[in-house]
């Protein structure tokens, strides 16, 4: 078969790669996406627009569950260290947002040993205390609250709390460290930053965030307490010790990577729920015995993270599909979790979905999501809270987050009786 070089590549008539594909609802963007499942091979598309002077030729996008699984276990071939940002980004930025996540094995190996060694069962245990203790706290407030902003009111409270108290962050910098970690993965949206702002605020955000992390790491070097981050500046793996400037990158990823997840996965699910008040019933009927299996369904059905990318560093097929070495593929996860070769209904909100092998915490591999533990503690510690002491939660319209990234609710008013 002739490989064909990626200047000379024609461009997919159905274009995902445009800020007005991704302006449309979720279930506008799944008619496209079905129709590239359902096309052989793999469609070449142009770049996505970059807040940075790079220019790539285009990406292969990846939109079959079994392709982007094949691409995930297969890091040699497809692999993280050149970048994982759909948009055109100088990799060395990414790092400091991403961490481990723009590195393979074996490097990235330490590093995710290092990270999870500090992960004591006492520390867990510690870490789902404060989970439940805060998931109460955000039920408390909205007994009875009325009309309220359910993102602002609930979704977004968890998570942030359960990463700063984690982490030891000073109260008085809880604040800012939400905002940065919120605005760093919404910068296309127009209510975060103008075009103009965003390349100056993505760097100032993530710098907010990495110093809070340094200052975090060289306090507890010289104040060590019973807690995480003094478990994570002591872990050692084959003699390596996390550096201040690493442990910052770490609560980069981790204050936004391990925000957006439950939170717009609670939002989503939520509004589901409302929706289907049967599937509601049902899980309500045994919530200790099906919680497990509706996380995985209000995961799938959420699909917080939409995208990654990977590199080829050699030549190689996927998907019937040839590729040259250097060539970028986009793995769209939000796609994956349609497909309808492996879900029955896909479109369906299905609580009791068995198997369900979604890919909301990614391909699998060495690159699976090293929160999707914790992210479903704090659903289940919630939706417990949410669904036993609310009586009602009516929703109205939500405003959609504009990104090609992150699944995202920026707003939704909601009425809680």
């Amino acid at each position: 078969m002739t490989v064909v070089d990626a200047a000379e590549r024609q461009h997919s008539e159905l274009d995902i790669s445009a800020r007005e594909f991704w302006a449309q609802p979720f279930t506008a963007r799944d008619e496209t996406f079905a129709q590239l499942r359902a096309q052989p091979g793999l469609s070449w598309q142009r770049p996505f627009s970059s807040l940075f002077d790079l220019e790539e030729p285009g990406y292969w996008a990846v939109t079959r569950r079994a392709d982007i699984v094949e691409a995930s276990l297969n890091y040699e071939v497809f692999s993280s260290a050149q970048g994982v940002a759909p948009d055109p980004m100088p990799v060395e930025m990414q790092r400091i947002a991403t961490f481990f996540l723009t590195m393979d094995p074996p490097q990235q190996t330490v590093y995710r040993r290092l990270v999870s060694s500090a992960f004591t069962p006492r520390n867990v245990r510690k870490i789902e205390e404060q989970i439940h203790a805060n998931a109460v706290r955000v039920v408390d407030g909205l007994i009875g609250a009325g009309d309220v902003d359910f993102v602002a009111a609930c979704s977004g409270q968890l998570p942030m709390m359960t990463i700063s108290e984690m982490l030891g962050v000073p109260a008085a910098d809880r604040e800012a460290v939400a905002h940065a970690a919120e605005k760093l993965f919404s910068m296309s949206d127009d209510d975060y930053s103008s075009l103009e702002e965003r390349a100056t605020d993505t760097i100032n955000e993530m710098i907010l965030l990495s110093s809070t992390g340094i200052e975090l790491a060289k306090h507890r070097r010289a104040n060590p307490a019973d807690d995480l981050m003094t478990a994570i500046v002591n872990a050692e793996v084959d003699g390596h010790r996390l550096t201040d400037e690493e442990v910052g990158a770490f609560l980069v990823l981790l204050a936004s990577a391990g925000n957006d997840t439950t939170k717009q996965t609670t939002t989503h699910a939520m509004m589901a729920l409302a929706a289907n008040p049967e599937q509601r019933a049902w899980l309500m009927a045994d919530f200790d015995g099906r919680i497990g299996p509706a996380i995985e369904e209000f995961v799938r059905w959420s699909s917080p993270v939409m995208q990654f990318a990977r590199f080829v560093t050699r030549d190689t097929e996927l998907g019937g599909q040839q590729l040259r070495e250097g060539d970028k593929i986009c793995m769209f996860y939000c796609s994956a979790n349609r497909d309808e070769a492996v879900f029955e209904r896909p479109r369906e909100f299905d609580l009791s979905r068995s198997p369900n092998p979604h890919l909301g915490f990614g391909g699998g591999g060495p690159h699976f999501c090293l929160g999707a533990s914790l992210a479903k503690t704090e659903l289940r510690h919630l939706f417990r809270e949410l669904l036993t002491r609310l009586k009602t939660v009516e929703f109205g319209q939500p405003e959609y987050l504009q990104s090609s990234f992150i699944h995202g609710i920026k707003r939704v008013p909601a009425h809680i009786g």
